[in-house]
């Protein structure tokens, strides 16, 4: 990437986003059938292994006495959690690159998430040379956002309006597939066809297996957040999420290998099957992975500090709030709501039902039931719970906060 990192928590968190990237590139190059963005799955990979050697180094040379051993042991933790996703991601671009074989109605189906991320090669002719991003505007042009750029060898991630691109870079980017079009026009890139089902009737367990490879890929990025979450915040509420979602792919995992196997008695390519069994099988150890993560948090070890600076700010606090009915978030877009700017909280994920929204963007509207997962300041915490119904009540003999809905108040 473009500059190496000095000291563990830099390395930290570079790990931690080099292995986001990698697993959003990995999906990508799945669902276009793109070896090339495989490939660049692998060239991270390199990357991710040096730096994992690297971190390791530290950590042993830094430990001076057993209490130090103790807190370094769970440093590497979460860097072998790390390393192990990492090489998942490499799995899934392995199926493309090697041509393992996959079936296209199930790559097909891979659309029905909310955002895909995307690559594209910045030409020679293309209306985005030499501008900066703040002049580009692309989430308002494309409604896709750029996650990393790579300039001939070198990896750019820190992604700000003032980044000029230049002639031959790759960009790597996250939004709506309906976005593609746009972006390539502005890159100058060849016309892209998103992937389409062919029409061909597969059998009941088939179709079974690829709404399950859906969730399992949606689940596991859900897991991943939670997790970085769940270690920033020390939340066990969060670590319990974490623990119920990967039980929940394990369940999927094992399903879906059952519906494979009865598949494979009905004349269909069993090297097409291989490739369905890769995907599952890495979905699933993500999960285990974030599992692993917040074990730490699950059985109140001490975090190490380096372990909070690295993945975010710990002065922050997390709330889950559910929207209810007449209150000022219901049917309000989460960039109408601004909460960001008042209240200072980010939220990074929304369970609606069963399913988790993570990483939504400024278009997502929120429904009445919806939970929404917050953080920022913890002196925002009052103003940001009227947005959904509620006042934030202290005990002041336990100085414990409960919430009460603003209507019950009210009556």
């Amino acid at each position: 990437m473009e500059d190496n990192p000095r000291n563990l928590r830099q390395m930290l968190a570079k790990a931690k986003d080099l292995s986001e990237l990698m697993v959003d590139i990995a999906y990508a190059a799945l669902y276009f059938g793109d070896s090339q963005m495989g490939e660049e799955v692998s060239k991270l990979e390199q990357e991710m292994s040096d730096l994992v050697q690297q971190m390791r180094k530290v950590c042993i040379m830094a430990v001076r006495d057993p209490r130090e051993a103790e807190a370094m042991a769970a440093v590497l933790q979460v860097v072998s959690a790390i390393e192990r996703i990492a090489n998942d991601a490499e799995d899934i671009a392995a199926i493309i690159v090697k041509r393992l074989g996959i079936p296209e109605e199930i790559v097909a189906n891979l659309s029905d998430a909310r955002e895909v991320s995307h690559r594209v090669l910045v030409e020679e002719q293309s209306a985005m040379a030499n501008m900066s991003l703040a002049a580009l505007e692309l989430p308002v042009a494309t409604g896709m956002r750029i996650m990393a750029v790579r300039r001939q060898t070198q990896w750019v991630t820190n992604i700000g309006g003032d980044l000029v691109l230049h002639t031959g870079d790759v960009l790597i980017l996250r939004g709506p597939p309906e976005g593609i079009h746009t972006l390539r026009e502005l890159a100058a890139a060849a016309e892209w066809e998103l992937p389409k089902q062919t029409g061909h009737i597969w059998i009941t367990d088939l179709d079974r297996a690829a709404d399950a490879l859906v969730e399992m890929k949606n689940l596991s990025e859900i897991a991943v957040g939670l997790a970085y979450s769940a270690l920033v915040f020390d939340d066990k509420g969060l670590a319990s999420e974490v623990h119920h979602l990967e039980g929940r792919l394990d369940e999927m995992n094992a399903q879906l290998q059952l519906w494979v196997l009865r598949a494979s008695s009905q004349n269909i390519d069993p090297s097409l099957l291989r490739g369905l069994l890769m995907v599952a099988t890495a979905a699933e150890d993500i999960g285990d992975q974030a599992k692993q993560m917040v074990w730490l948090v699950e059985r109140e070890d001490d975090v190490h500090p380096i372990v909070r600076l690295a993945l975010g700010e710990s002065d922050e606090v997390v709330v889950r709030l559910v929207v209810r009915e007449n209150s000022p978030a219901a049917g309000k877009t989460l960039r109408e709501l601004a909460l960001p700017t008042e209240p200072g909280f980010v939220v990074f994920a929304i369970l609606r039902g069963e399913r988790y929204i993570y990483r939504p963007t400024g278009v997502q509207k929120l429904e009445v039931g919806d939970e929404v997962i917050a953080h920022g300041p913890e002196e925002g915490r009052e103003a940001l719970a009227e947005y959904f119904g509620w006042v934030f009540n202290r005990d002041e003999d336990t100085g414990q906060h409960e919430l009460i809905p603003i209507d019950a108040l009210e009556s």
